[in-house]
This record gives C-alpha cells, structure tokens and sequence, in this order.
C-alpha cells in the first residue's frame, strides 16, 4: 500500500467497535487466535466500512442502498494518495478540484478525497438511485456539503459531456470503470473471488454491485477507449484524466489510442498486499 495509507496495518477491531457497536456482531477470533469478519458477508462488510469511515475519515453514518457496490476502503484510498503524489510532482497542491466519473451510490473516493486532502470533488453517476444515495450519505455528513457536489448523468452517452460546465476546470478526473463485458463475466469473477476465500456454494455478493457498476458492453477497454476519445472536447478543462485499469493487458490498447491523439500519458503502479493494481494518466 501508499505509505501515507493508515490501513497498512491490520485492523484494530477494538476501536472500531467503539467507534460502530453494529460492528461487533460480525467480529470473531479465528483459527489464528486473530480477530477478523466474514468478508464474504455482504453485511458484515458494510458495517466494516461503516465503522472505518466512522472512526478514520470522520464521518457520522454511510449507507448505501441494498444491493450496490460495497468498496473496500483500504484501496480506495490508496488510489486518492497516488493521485495527490501525482499533483504533487506536478506543483498542484491548493485549492484542488476533482472529478469522479461513476461515483456510485457509497460515493466513496469524493469522500475519501474530500477528508483526507480537502479536495473539493464531484461526483458524477447515470444511476439516479446512487445519485440519491451519495446525496443522502453528503446530508448526513454535513461537513461534506461545501466540499462535495453530486451530479446526475443523464444521457449513457456521455462521459464528461452534461457534468463538466461551461468555463469549469477540475485538476484531475477519476474514475473505477466496469470491469465486465457482461453479467455472465462479472459473476464469473465474483466466484473466483468467493473461492479463494474458501466459498463455493450458497453465495452472495460480498461487495454487491448494481449492472452499470460491474460491466457495461465491450467490458473495460471498451469504456476507457470512449472515455479516451471523449476526453479530446475537454483537454482544456481538465489537468489530467485519470482511471484505474483492473486488467494489464488492455493497456497496450489504451497506449495506442492515446499516441494516436498526441496525449502524454503513463501508468502509475499500486500494490495492496498480494493485489497489483495501477490507473492510467494522460493529457493534451
């Protein structure tokens, strides 16, 4: 994980119980003599989150609606720390604005952004219930209200078109596109996963996650060739685009559009734990 990441360490069920009571029934010793949850219980998880954005990022309550994506904090984070190293090294550090494209209904990296660098972000979804959600979570959480701005989406069309206003620049957009080309694919990968944890029958979706979350037609590459291609009408008003890239090998794809362009762009590397994860930059 990013140094600067407060979730390098395992987690302290202690205080996070203290920090969310609900929590606690999902706490058990495992054979290790260790405490930990089932992180394949979709509830178990929520409360998690719930008591990590509680205790850590100084938050009242979240929610989200049943169902929908449920994201793992610890690497979400991560991706807002190498976005700040990245503004960094080019001299951006005050007054910040952000952009995320597909925030979702936990409305997680506008928050994360918000309380951990005072960015001010805005979040963007074609999902009108995530809108609401993310609305509900800024609501319950007044202190977010000046520093993140929720907007709907409105044509499926469209990217960055009917979100960035007129004469408005954001130092960066991010953005955790579908992975999936479908919903056969995507449940594929949600039982790999559950195997790995030692679960293969009787399962529900750890993380959730509404269709527009998981896949889209074309799956990844797809989606970020259109976002690269409809970046080009913003060049001016954006610093630098950004997204994650879950599958390495569609970045020589991505390399080849953005030369094409005449972008300037580069992949930066994560790692959290045994997970190698990266995002992709680029700009005119």
């Amino acid at each position: 994980m990013h140094p600067n990441n407060i979730h390098n360490k395992p987690y302290d069920f202690t205080t996070l119980i203290n920090a969310h009571e609900a929590l606690e029934t999902f706490v058990f010793t495992n054979t290790f003599g260790n405490s930990t949850i089932d992180f394949s219980d979709h509830k178990a998880v929520l409360e998690l989150n719930r008591a990590i954005l509680k205790y850590h990022y100084g938050l009242k309550d979240w929610s989200i609606p049943k169902g929908y994506l449920c994201p793992p904090i610890p690497g979400r984070v991560d991706y807002i720390h190498h976005l700040a190293d990245m503004l960094a090294k080019e001299g951006v550090t005050t007054k910040i604005n952000g952009l995320d494209i597909g925030m979702g209904a936990n409305c997680i990296y506008p928050i994360l952004g918000a309380q951990v660098y005072d960015w001010y972000m805005v979040g963007a979804d074609i999902d009108e219930k995530a809108v609401i959600s993310a609305k509900n979570n800024i609501k319950i959480n007044q202190q977010l209200s000046n520093s993140i701005e929720v907007r709907h989406q409105t044509n499926n069309a469209n990217i960055f078109e009917g979100i960035i206003k007129n004469e408005e620049f954001f130092d960066f957009t991010m953005c955790n596109p579908p992975f999936h080309a479908s919903q056969e694919e995507a449940s594929k990968g949600t039982l790999r996963k559950l195997k790995n944890l030692g679960i293969s029958e009787n399962i529900e979706l750890n993380f959730g996650g509404q269709a527009n979350e998981l896949w889209c037609n074309g799956g990844e590459a797809l989606f970020l060739k259109r976002m690269i291609k409809q970046s080009v009408t913003f060049a001016k008003q954006v610093g630098f685009f950004t997204s994650l890239v879950s599958k390495k090998e569609h970045l020589p794809k991505l390399e080849k559009q953005l030369n094409k362009l005449k972008a300037t762009h580069t992949t930066i590397a994560m790692e959290q734990g045994n997970k190698r994860s990266r995002f992709i930059v680029w700009k005119f």
